[in-house]
């Protein structure tokens, strides 16, 4: 993460104020003609419309560094490529598509380039890193007011604030009335977060067509297309957008909406408090599993940044108790999508998706723990990635020694409504989709539904199976000790 961030960070070059709101505006309008063609509709001439669209807007923007000749290839080069997409878009016509569109700009816009590894290794770079630069250099609109660099202050924590809010009201449905109080009708009948992402994806893909600039391994500093050197990048941009005023702002605004999140989970979650009347413990468990760790996995990504080694607030004796008390949080909030699972599973039993679901939330919990561990120790992100690394593999070591059939299925029977008076009944079906490791749970479960034939030869045909698996070929360990719990269990069947 450090090296891309240095390797963007190398590329970015200050802009005119005035250039960087214009390109702003366009980039923008092309994101919203982008979503008019290709929000839910089927693509098809539309890929081609909006090939031309962005191609011009480029050329708007990068006319200084075009000659005759190379403007003429170019266009032949992006006419060829709009050609198969336009007779048919499919999987090949796309790829030619891009493909004469990066060609076209590279001819272009770059003149430097003469030999194929240069020009192969700068479209690397450019389809690599080109799309994580709209949002620093945008950033440099920060820097024409001193109201606009205060702004610039609150907007990561802001927008990330934002999107805590919206995983808490999908994992909290308190939360979601609470934020539905405040009518948000208007907005939400026509933003959604599928859409949000559509738009940031299509910004970030359109800004390095209209803003282009082409890294040159002979050359640490970046040129502008028309030629000129521009001035060294000011330092405010990153100073203001990850900068320790910035963070201790996110890190203060974080704490009080986890602080709130946790409150509310130990009032209903963990002190069983009734909930209100339009709610059941199932649905609060089951809405907030999910969304609650997508929230976690977030926020780890920003203490990495935030606290990356190096960084200008590692050692801040203000920041690292936030930090601390922040992934303290985020460990508990882990700890309730755990308590949540398991309220959920004691009401629709067992299923291998919520076993896997119970180790991974363990797995984040351990990951952010390990985070914690690496600021107090002042250990380098490659520990932590080997710590991680080594944690998944003892836990998928363990996994493959563990026998789930067998366990989901006497779990689900031992909870059922025919074992324990409570909970729903024992679904045969998904027993059987087991396999054999299930057969000792259905033979309980045939005793239990005398006079049920079509189970019990859906049973004969797993002992068959089984059988088969004890070939010499396929023996396991397993199956041979599945065998001698089945022998036991006729033997004392008949004894009886």
């Amino acid at each position: 993460m450090t090296s891309l961030a240095s390797t963007i960070a190398a590329d970015l070059q200050p802009i005119r104020p005035s250039s960087i709101l214009a390109k702003l505006g366009l980039a923008l309008a092309l994101v919203a003609l982008a979503d008019w063609l290709f929000y839910g509709p089927r693509i098809g001439l539309s890929l081609t419309l909006f090939a031309i669209a962005t191609a011009c807007v480029s050329v708007l923007f990068n006319h200084a560094a075009l000659d005759l000749r190379r403007g003429i290839t170019s266009t032949a080069i992006l006419v060829a490529g709009l050609v198969p997409a336009t007779e048919e878009l499919n999987t090949l016509s796309f790829l030619i598509l891009v493909a004469a569109l990066l060609m076209a700009l590279l001819l272009a816009t770059n003149s430097k380039t003469t030999d194929l590894a240069d020009r192969a290794r700068a479209l690397r770079n450019f389809v690599l890193f080109g799309p994580f630069r709209v949002f620093p250099e945008a950033l440099q609109i920060f820097n024409m007011s001193a109201l606009t660099r205060s702004i610039a202050l609150w907007l990561l924590p802001a927008v990330l604030s934002t999107v805590f809010i919206a995983l808490f009201a999908a994992a909290n449905p308190l939360i979601e009335q609470w934020v539905f109080l405040l009518d948000p009708k208007l907005i939400l009948d026509y933003v959604s977060i599928p859409r949000v992402l559509f738009w940031t994806m299509m910004l970030a893909l359109v800004w390095p067509f209209i803003h282009v600039r082409w890294r040159r391994r002979t050359i640490p500093t970046t040129t502008v297309v028309d030629g000129s050197v521009p001035p060294p990048l000011p330092s405010q941009v990153s100073a203001q957008f990850l900068g320790p005023s910035t963070i201790l702002r996110s890190l203060i605004l974080f704490n009080l909406l986890f602080a709130a999140q946790s409150i509310l989970d130990g009032i209903y979650l963990w002190g069983h408090v009734a909930l209100p009347t339009n709610l059941t413990y199932a649905v609060y468990a089951h809405r907030g599993a999910y969304p609650l760790i997508a929230t976690a996995l977030l926020a780890a990504a920003f203490v990495l940044v935030a606290m990356r080694p190096g960084g200008p607030v590692e050692k801040s004796k203000v920041i690292r108790p936030l930090v601390y008390l922040w992934v303290g949080q985020n460990v508990l909030l882990v700890a309730s999508s755990i308590l949540r699972l398991d309220l959920y599973v004691d009401v629709y039993m067992l299923t291998y998706w919520r076993i896997a679901a119970f180790i991974w939330m363990g797995l984040v919990a351990l990951g952010l723990i390990l985070i914690v561990a690496r600021i107090v120790l002042d250990r380098s992100n490659q520990w932590l990635v080997g710590a991680n690394l080594i944690a998944l593999t003892i836990a998928l070591y363990g996994c493959s020694l563990v026998n789930f059939d067998a366990f989901i299925a006497d779990y689900n029977l031992s909870h059922s409504n025919e074992m324990s008076g409570k909970g729903l009944s024992i679904d045969a079906n998904y027993l059987l989709t087991l396999g054999p490791q299930a057969l000792p749970a259905l033979d309980k479960v045939i005793a239990h539904r005398p006079g049920d034939n079509c189970l019990v030869s859906r049973r004969d045909r797993l002992v068959e199976v089984h059988r088969q698996d004890l070939a010499w070929r396929s023996w396991s360990f397993r199956n041979w000790r599945l065998q001698r719990r089945l022998d036991a269990l006729a033997k004392a069947r008949s004894a009886g």
